[in-house]
């Protein structure tokens, strides 16, 4: 029975969840959600102004429902980086077929993968840049590349010497052109190919091979950042050596500190 754990239904989380739970191969949904539909969400998300003031996870559950009454919704209306929940979280996670993340917090992304990673599940992301400009989908199976692993390689593979240019990656970054928000349309682009990249996750599990680990699609055309508009960069990401958090823990001191200093150097690049 496919069960799919997700975590977050914001306006991209909540327009995947639409379109996974479409497909009536997926039985069971275990959602993870504590915040309340403000009316600064409104227009962005599927709910009306009405609806201003109610948990999104039940909103979310009786959206699904109204469209296949026999799907099994589970809430789990926690915040997923509190230890008060972490067991129910855990549980859930020990039943579920798939992985979806669908949040902006790297701390969360972080746990998130620890969590599919212990459970061995194979899971997805979606990342919405800000502004719309673009957006990443990354797919991850159990035996490759952590999300430690794609970070490094992406920051890495940054420009960093012009401090002007927003960093468009960083929602409320330290400046200001990097917080204006991506409009309904580019966040529905972004999770149609996030949706179609799950569910292609689902068909295939750890044998799925794209040929990428993360995919970019560029929106729009932005001065020193993309150079074309709806345009695909596939980044092949395999997994790191020294990476401090999926390869096995260093049997001695010695190994801990030189694998400690291959990632200060790594991050010393990316600043």
């Amino acid at each position: 029975m496919p069960h799919v754990i997700q975590v977050g239904a914001g306006s991209g989380g909540m327009a995947l969840l639409d379109l996974i739970c479409r497909d009536p191969r997926i039985e069971r949904v275990t959602l993870i959600e504590p915040d309340i539909y403000k009316p600064h969400n409104v227009i962005r998300h599927f709910f009306p102004a009405s609806q201003v003031g109610q948990s999104k996870a039940k909103l979310a559950r009786k959206w699904l429902q109204e469209i296949r009454p026999e799907l099994e919704v589970d809430l789990l209306e926690c915040d997923l980086l509190d230890p008060v929940s972490a067991g129910a979280i855990e549980e859930a996670a020990s039943t579920a077929t798939l992985g979806v993340c669908a949040v902006d917090n790297e701390q969360a992304k972080y746990h998130w993968d620890a969590l599919m990673r212990r459970h061995r599940l194979p899971w997805t992301l979606g990342e919405v840049l800000s502004g719309g400009i673009g957006g990443f989908v990354h797919a991850f199976v159990p035996d490759g590349p952590c999300y430690g692993c794609v970070a490094s390689h992406l920051k890495r593979s940054v420009e960093v010497d012009k401090p002007k240019t927003p960093d468009y990656s960083q929602p409320g970054g330290p400046i200001e052109e990097a917080t204006i928000p991506a409009s309904k349309a580019s966040i529905a682009v972004i999770a149609g190919l996030h949706a179609q990249l799950t569910l292609k996750l689902l068909d295939e599990g750890e044998k799925f091979a794209p040929g990428f680990t993360s995919l970019l699609l560029t929106l729009e055309r932005v001065p020193e950042v993309f150079p074309e508009m709806f345009r695909a960069h596939r980044f092949p990401i395999t997994r790191l050596a020294d990476c401090l958090i999926c390869r096995p823990v260093p049997s001695t001191g010695a190994e801990l500190d030189q694998a400690l200093d291959q990632a200060l150097r790594r991050l010393q690049v990316a600043e």
